[in-house]
């Protein structure tokens, strides 16, 4: 099979940006690396990352697939082997371009890059990491650079990759083994958690180099991610929980993406058409609970159990712990240790840390709070500051939980409005006659 040289590159640009869009593994890169001066692009940690950074500013990556081609049938998948649509690829040297002439125009500051798996898992990482290669030491991109790494490819091609790229992600695909079983017998989980731990055991091995020689090169000095798609499977949200706990213990992980099921193929495996659209709601509260388990110290057996393994619709996965361990509360502002702190629906990790350094200059209150980024039309109900609640409150499940709903909790527009759209970033640029200089 041969690379398609005679499309159009702005007709091939189409076809493979609408193909990754499906694939939500995009993140903020957490590398500080800076350009040396004599490259293009840089990669500062707040500078780069798919929708915001760290001070708020909206950041794009060009994110394609190198070729939608693909050797497996992946049932839930669009680019699967017996599908019937627009097939393109990419050169090395198109990608390069692409990123180059992009960054030029300031539409982008840096690449997202995925594949599918064209001729073999060994053929397909070649050219990922010819493209990488050209980008980095011919065209002397510094940017921000996140791979995708294909399962069965060999552990040279792996690391070789990983030493030009920011982040890399290896796709679990779906929750359980049973699940990829079934909507993609070609893969195995084996082959998907081999190139995990290659990547976590070879970034510990680089950080030992680095310590010795400072000039070691950096092996994806943004650490690695992955995707589960969610409602595929008949998984509950205590196992897919359960799963990126696993996940983050064992192999290090910086982020697990979760992307709920997109319904584009018919399939008697899948699950069938109901009119709801895909389960964003679903998905929101995944990603909630996936950020207490990483900052704010909960284990996934607090949050569900295997007698309650679903989230609450209309509350927050923090709020519903609170609501059924009310013998926790109320808290005291001005005594209760930091991870206690974080346990109060309202309270951030950040106005935790604020509460701690504030409360030793003096007795806080509850104006103080607000000051401080606390939301008190949810805190109210489980804090006292100095013996005394903000108002009258009966400790009581239902009380409370009336009230809380009567506050609307603000959920993303995509989750309120049950739809599903990938936003592209030319969707307001007159690109087809600049792709080219």
């Amino acid at each position: 099979m041969r690379i398609q040289e005679t499309m159009d590159l702005y007709d091939k640009l189409q076809i493979l940006t609408d193909a990754a869009k499906y694939d939500v593994a995009c993140t903020s890169s957490g590398a500080d690396r800076k350009g040396d001066g004599t490259g293009m692009g840089s990669c500062e940690r707040a500078g780069i990352c798919h929708s915001f950074s760290a001070d708020g500013r909206c950041i794009s990556l060009l994110k394609i697939l190198f070729t939608n081609e693909c050797i497996y049938d992946c049932k839930y998948c669009i680019n699967r082997r017996t599908n019937d649509v627009p097939r393109a690829s990419f050169t090395p040297d198109e990608v390069c371009t692409l990123t180059m002439e992009f960054y030029r125009r300031n539409y982008i500051e840096g690449l997202f890059l995925s594949s599918g798996v064209l001729v073999s898992p060994d053929y397909t990482m070649e050219l990922l990491y010819a493209t990488l290669y050209k980008l980095r030491r011919e065209c002397n991109f510094q940017g921000y650079i996140h791979v995708k790494a294909i399962p069965g490819a060999s552990r040279e091609l792996v690391e070789r990759l990983g030493f030009l790229a920011d982040r890399m992600s290896v796709n679990l695909e779906l929750p359980t083994a049973d699940g990829l079983k079934a909507l993609a017998p070609h893969k195995t989980r084996k082959k998907i958690l081999e190139p995990m731990r290659l990547v976590q055991t070879r970034t510990a091995q680089n950080k030992q180099e680095i310590q010795v020689y400072r000039g070691a090169p950096r092996f994806v000095p943004a650490g690695q991610s992955t995707q589960m798609i969610i409602g595929a499977t008949p998984e509950t949200d205590y196992q897919i929980i359960q799963v990126a706990q696993s996940l983050y213990q064992k192999f290090d992980l910086k982020r697990v993406f979760y992307s709920a099921f997109v319904h584009v193929n018919e399939d008697s495996a899948l699950p069938a058409r109901t009119g709801e659209g895909p389960p964003l709601l679903r998905e929101h509260r995944l990603y909630q609970a996936d950020w207490l388990l990483r900052y704010y110290h909960f284990q996934a057996e607090e949050l569900l159990s295997e007698e309650d393994p679903n989230f609450n619709v209309l509350f927050d996965p923090k709020c519903n712990w609170a609501l059924k361990n009310l013998n926790y509360f109320p808290v005291e502002i001005n005594r209760a240790e930091y991870r206690m702190l974080l346990r109060v629906p309202g309270i951030g990790y950040k106005s935790a840390s604020r509460i701690v350094k504030a409360r030793r200059l003096g007795i806080l209150k509850f104006e103080d709070l607000k000051k401080m980024g606390v939301v008190l039309k949810r805190a109210l109900y489980f804090i006292t500051c100095s013996g005394k609640m903000m108002y009258p409150t009966r400790m009581e499940e239902d009380y409370i939980a009336r009230n809380l709903l009567e506050t609307k909790e603000k959920l993303p527009v995509e989750v309120r409005n049950m739809g599903y759209r990938q936003m592209s970033m030319f969707d307001d640029v007159r690109f087809r006659e600049n792709v080219m200089l």
